[in-house]
């Protein structure tokens, strides 16, 4: 996840992103503290029923009319990934939505649903990417 912090720069500069660690089931930022929230392709490892909690904090982090973009696996399935990219072993869960769902959840959310695009419709495994704003 990359979050914005509020500008504390010199008129003109590009803000820098900052990353941080944690957990999207619980995360540990202040109240409206983020400017703005890309996860990409991380949500496809929460289980559909924390991911109301998860953009329930997305919401409760990012400043009113903050932007929110979400990228995921597009489907309706949960599968047991054991082999991660190069033929590494790995144990995940990987979560397939449909886009309306993850829609759903984010309006229930408190955010406004700008756009979303489907990524490789005619891919074995397509994706999605949602543009949302946080609510006032």
């Amino acid at each position: 996840m990359i979050l914005h912090p509020p500008p504390h720069r010199e008129q003109g500069e590009a803000p820098t992103p900052t990353t941080k660690q944690g957990s999207m089931t619980d995360l540990d930022l202040a109240d409206a503290s983020v400017v703005d929230l890309l996860a990409f392709w991380s949500l496809i490892h929460v289980p559909d029923e924390a991911v109301p909690t998860v953009v329930g904090h997305f919401r409760r982090v990012l400043r009113p009319g903050g932007p929110l973009l979400l990228g995921f696996h597009v489907g309706d399935e949960s599968r047991l990934k054991t082999q991660g990219y190069g033929g590494h072993p790995m144990n995940v869960h990987v979560h397939r939505r449909q886009p309306d769902q993850v829609a759903a959840w984010l309006r229930d959310a408190g955010f406004t649903v700008e756009a979303h695009m489907l990524i490789g419709p005619d891919k074995s495994v397509p994706g999605a990417v949602l543009f949302a704003c946080r609510q006032s």
